[in-house]
């Protein structure tokens, strides 16, 4: 979901493919749907199971939208030629959609611009992130409902411990802190069944992403606007502190795999050679060898696709007052919605 600025040589009228817009709408649309489904308990291979992932699929659509036409409508206030939303549908992931985008058709004039377009989408995708977690955790069902996917917990002593979790976040437990009014508050292995807790986790983790201070991201938008080239120097920082934890994540799950039984002579020397102070090392501090699970990929995709710096836009002018405090909002809204883990599995 990033904006991309783009310098173009000369000014020239381009024409939206509405019927383009509109196509991948619908599939994404189509695909959230079985997304939802599958988060429901249902099975996404039977098309008749969809309907069951309508609200999630309205949800995390309107999200979409809401962030996106945060950017166009600031582009189209400046100026600026913008594309409507490119809607990305993706059947085969846990979501069923990696987003939207717009493209910029025309020069970004100055700073002030670059942070209005910038900052516009994650700012309108977090408030509706807000409303879709305020009603989901005001309005949570009871117990039954968990039982109506999961019959078999009745008979267990309470919600299993084991399965896939959605990250911690503050922003998260803040606004069920808030909200909560009663019924059955799920655990973050169980949220996923839940549309607004889980569309609500989502927006806030994909806002989050999109405000990471690096080149094309929104968050590069707004950092290079606050204080231009230094935004390099943060962004380098940064980037190292992911691959680094990425990386070191990876030897965490080495450590797992070499604990496991194996009668492979080529495992057991590893093993003898390497797993009892590896073991030793992950064990003093877990929580260095879990926090970047995820971040490896995503610090690569940064590298070499989104890139860290900032393109150049002159402009010696500083930002008002207001777009400062604005923009150190943004940075805050980051750091309360990004997850310690993103999605990890407990066995």
């Amino acid at each position: 979901m990033r904006e991309i600025a783009v310098e173009a040589p000369r000014q020239r009228k381009h024409k939206d493919r509405y019927w383009l817009h509109a196509f991948l709408f619908v599939l994404t649309f189509l695909s959230t749907m079985a997304a939802g489904a599958a988060w429901a308990g249902a099975n996404p291979a039977e098309i008749t199971n969809w309907g069951t992932g309508l609200t999630y699929a309205l949800l995390i659509l309107t999200f979409l939208s809401a962030h996106e036409f945060g950017h166009y409508i600031a582009a189209r206030i400046h100026g600026v030629d913008a594309t409507l939303p490119f809607y990305i549908p993706m059947p085969l992931i846990l979501f069923g959609t990696m987003g939207a985008v717009i493209k910029t058709r025309s020069p970004i004039p100055n700073k002030r611009v670059l942070f209005d377009i910038g900052v516009s989408g994650p700012l309108a995708g977090f408030v509706v992130c807000l409303v879709i977690l305020a009603i989901g955790f005001a309005t949570l069902p009871s117990y039954e409902f968990i039982y109506g996917i999961h019959p078999e917990y009745r008979t267990l002593d309470g919600i299993p411990k084991t399965g896939m979790y959605f990250g911690d976040m503050v922003l998260f437990n803040v606004m069920g802190s808030l909200f909560y009014q009663g019924g059955f508050w799920p655990p973050m292995n169980e949220v996923y069944h839940y549309p607004f807790l889980c569309v609500g986790w989502f927006g806030l983790f994909v806002t989050a992403l999109n405000l990471a201070p690096f080149g094309n991201l929104d968050g590069g938008h707004v950092l290079y606007a606050m204080v231009g080239k230094w935004q390099h120097y943060a962004a380098r920082v940064l980037w190292w502190v992911l691959f680094t934890f990425g990386v070191l994540s990876l030897f965490g799950m080495l450590n797992t795999l070499l604990e496991q039984p194996s009668a492979n002579s080529f495992v057991i020397f590893f093993q003898r050679a390497f797993g009892d102070p590896l073991h030793s090392v992950v064990s003093t501090f877990p929580w260095l060898f879990r926090a970047g699970e995820g971040w490896l990929l995503w610090a690569l995709f940064i590298r070499f696709l989104i890139g860290v710096e900032h393109p150049a836009v002159p402009d010696p002018e500083p930002l008002d007052r207001t777009r400062m405090i604005i923009g150190w909002g943004s940075i805050l809204i980051l750091m309360l919605s990004m997850p310690t883990e993103i999605i990890y599995i407990v066995e």
